[in-house]
């Protein structure tokens, strides 16, 4: 379970009643309102309309208007054969290509039939993790941003150009990457990329005790999280959340461990959970989160076999008639792919099971009876990405 010190009480922050009255001299007078926040708006991350119904400072309801920048990818794929549709995936989480691509590939090999080379394997789970740090790092440093704190911010950039400048050296890329191929990887893993993600890991746990440092018992940071936006459990199962938003809500479940792929079982590492499912409580399991994936890296790095890093495949795929449902745990959540088959070089049908979607749908619970500052930091502690959202 996440560590909670100085824990004070975390009660949600409950709706006041409200003082309504005309008379002169009887009190001040409160009405309700309907307000946009967004489409522009810097802590709606993007073009997301949030509809707030509130009474003075407090949150009545809200409502979540997507939509704004809708792409059609899923219709896209069907007029692309599977290996052009790849570097569409990249562009759902822009924060962490490495893992839609293995996603969709994971579907599509399903089709194949096709068997990964270990090789490949242990890359594919490096690069994930590297994605889900620079996820993570992304998110930190605009989550402690949107709360007043500009430090961590730039302290979560200098890591994450770190990562990026060693995805750069593998692949050529450095956010939308197009690397995960069917049957293994784009580029084998270089011993000058190998040694680049060394360096990181050696002051990586350092840096994270200075984001710690500079946020987990600070008392600004600690009032404006502990209590705040709690997502109960039975609320967090209603709503299909998955990711830190599932396991803030003290729900053990990471597919990882309970749904395993690629080499993962034979990693070593702990999944965070926290206990009333606040935002402080999601903080928390994405910084030992991000602990967690260094140590995987670790791990795949000293055990990463000599061999081919992608399986020989006909240079035409054409897949036989089927279906396949394929997921990974992505820093966001679970991102799944279902993917039908007809048996020509383009995929009949993709859906796409997108965790920001999804995870956005429980803010309605979170926020009745916040104050508007209060959304802010919970609508931080989700961690959307609308080229998901709006996929």
């Amino acid at each position: 379970m996440a560590e909670r010190k100085n824990e004070p009480k975390t009660e949600p922050r409950t709706q006041p009643k409200t003082q309504v009255t005309s008379e002169p001299g009887a009190g001040f007078k409160t009405e309700r309102l309907f307000i946009n926040m967004g489409p522009q708006h810097p802590s709606t991350h993007g073009v997301l309309r949030l509809g707030l119904t509130i009474e003075g400072e407090r949150v009545v309801e809200v409502f979540p208007d997507v939509g704004f920048l809708h792409r059609g990818i899923e219709k896209l794929a069907e007029k692309r054969t599977y290996v052009q549709f790849i570097p569409l995936t990249d562009r759902l989480d822009y924060l962490a290509a490495m893992s839609n691509n293995l996603a969709f590939v994971l579907a599509v090999e399903s089709l194949l039939e096709v068997e990964v080379t270990r090789r490949a394997s242990f890359i594919r789970v490096i690069v994930a993790e590297l994605s889900r740090l620079a996820s993570h790092l992304v998110w930190l440093g605009s989550f402690a941003n949107d709360l007043g704190a500009i430090t961590p911010l730039l302290y979560c950039f200098r890591e994450r150009e770190d990562i990026l400048d060693a995805l750069e050296v593998l692949c050529g890329a450095r956010m939308t990457f197009n690397y995960v191929r069917f049957g293994g990887v784009a580029r084998d893993a270089t011993p000058e990329f190998v040694e680049k993600c060394r360096k990181f890991l050696d002051t990586f746990d350092k840096r994270v005790d200075e984001y710690e440092k500079l946020l987990t018992n600070n008392a600004i940071f600690v009032n404006r999280t502990k209590g705040v936006g709690i997502l109960t459990r039975e609320d967090a199962i209603s709503y299909a959340a998955s990711g830190p938003m599932l396991r803030g809500s003290a729900i053990k479940w990471d597919l990882r461990k309970d749904a395993p792929y690629l080499v993962y079982p034979e990693m070593d590492f702990m999944i965070p959970t926290g206990t009333v499912g606040d935002v402080w409580d999601r903080y928390l399991v994405r910084v030992i989160e991000m602990r967690q994936a260094a140590r995987i890296i670790r791990q795949a790095l000293d055990g990463l076999p000599e061999g081919d890093f992608k399986a020989k495949l006909p240079r035409v795929l054409k897949p036989a008639k089927g279906e396949a449902y394929s997921r990974v745990e992505a820093p966001k959540g679970e991102l799944g792919f279902y993917v039908i088959s007809d048996g020509t070089t383009n995929p009949y049908r993709v859906k796409i099971r997108a965790p920001s979607f999804i995870n956005l749908a429980a803010i309605s619970a979170m926020t009745k009876g916040a104050l508007i500052a209060d959304l802010v930091a919970i609508l931080g502690s989700i961690d959307i990405v609308l080229g998901e959202v709006d996929r």
